[in-house]
Formats: structure tokens, sequence, C-alpha cells
């Protein structure tokens, strides 16, 4: 199966929303408050807003597959108040609002969104890829520590959102190699990001 990455454009906003509210519902039938307006998560709304400056940021991109949009993520380095350090955020890139559809859920689309990440990482000369998880969703937990991640700590006093389960993994973990990420690049805002912004990643898988 052949997994394509494309930067997100405004046209894809919708598409991102509805991959949003389809999870959430799902989540909801498996007893987490994830991302709903009960358990403290961004109004549809205000999601779409913060997407969209993230868009225009160059910051959002799409998984394809067979031309069908099947996963998103954002990797800025940014992240909310108190639940990394400065330090931390010096050195790091962090991932944002990952969602996959569900059509392609155990299809692997997470992870090679991950691999984009962490390569994202290395183009900008960065040694961490870091991102914060729902604090009371144990399963995403389990997902981040299969796909490599080491949790760190949940976030606190400070930080009082909903999402505080600190996950990292060091960038030179992949095998960029394998994953056949294009080595032709231009430079943006972010740093390094290549010419082409759709990389393929059928080739190989991240080394865990």
């Amino acid at each position: 199966m052949s997994i394509m990455l494309r930067q997100a454009t405004i046209g894809d906003l919708g598409t991102i929303c509805r991959l949003r509210l389809q999870r959430t519902a799902w989540l909801t039938t498996r007893g987490s408050d994830q991302w709903t307006v009960a358990g403290r998560g961004l109004p549809i709304e205000i999601f779409a807003r913060s997407v969209g400056r993230s868009m225009d940021a160059g910051e959002t991109w799409i998984a394809e597959v067979a031309g069908e949009p099947a996963g998103t993520i954002t990797v800025n380095r940014h992240a909310d108040p108190g639940l990394w350090s400065p330090w931390e955020l010096s050195d790091a890139v962090v991932v944002h609002y990952m969602i996959v559809d569900l059509r392609f859920a155990g299809q692997r689309i997470g992870q090679r969104l991950l691999a984009h990440a962490g390569w994202l990482a290395r183009q900008q000369e960065r040694d961490w890829v870091r991102l914060d998880a729902w604090t009371t969703n144990t399963e995403l937990h389990d997902y981040y520590r299969r796909a490599g991640f080491h949790f760190a700590r949940i976030a606190g006093p400070i930080a009082t959102g909903p999402s505080r389960a600190l996950f990292e993994r060091r960038t030179d973990s992949w095998d960029f190699d394998a994953v056949g990420a294009v080595s032709a690049a231009r430079t943006t805002h972010l740093g390094t990001v290549p010419a082409n912004p759709t990389a393929n990643f059928a080739a190989g898988q991240p080394n865990n």
C-alpha cells in the first residue's frame, strides 16, 4: 500500500474537520471524553480556526491512499503553556491534531504520519519529536508507546488542560533511508522541507 504525504491546503479543512468529528464520535462510544466539549475539548469551530492558521503556516499535512485522504497531522515548534519547558521546545518539533480516518484504521497511517514528523525534525536539525496526549486516554498512551515514543510525564501544575500526558521520541531513532523521504529540499519558516511537498512513505516503516 502506497501512502503519499502532501501539505494540506484550505480545501482540506472540511475533510480534517470531518475526521475530527468522526474520531470524537468513535471515542465517545468507547467511553472516552477526548475532544468532547464536556471533556474540555475545543469546539469544532475553534478547532477549524486553529487548523486553518496551521495550514496558512504550512504546518499541516495530509496522508493519502490511492488519492483518498486517510489522515492528517500538524507539526510545528509550539505547545500550550506549561506542557514543555523552553529548553525542551528549543530542540524539538511538536505534533498536533494527528487523526486517521477510521476507514484506514490498522493500516499504519499513524505510523507514517509520525515518521513524517520525525523526518521534518531531522530536516530542521531538531533532536526530538514531542507531543501531548489526552490525559485520561490510556489506550492512546499505549498506541504512542507502540509507535516508539517514551512517556515523559504528566505536565503540571501550570498546565491545566485535558491533554497533559507528554510523550517524546528521538529523531535519530527513525530509519529515514528506509522511509524513503525525498532529498531535494527548500527552506521555509519551518526549516528545510521537501522541494516537492509530496513524499512517498511506501518504502519502509519506522524502526519500532
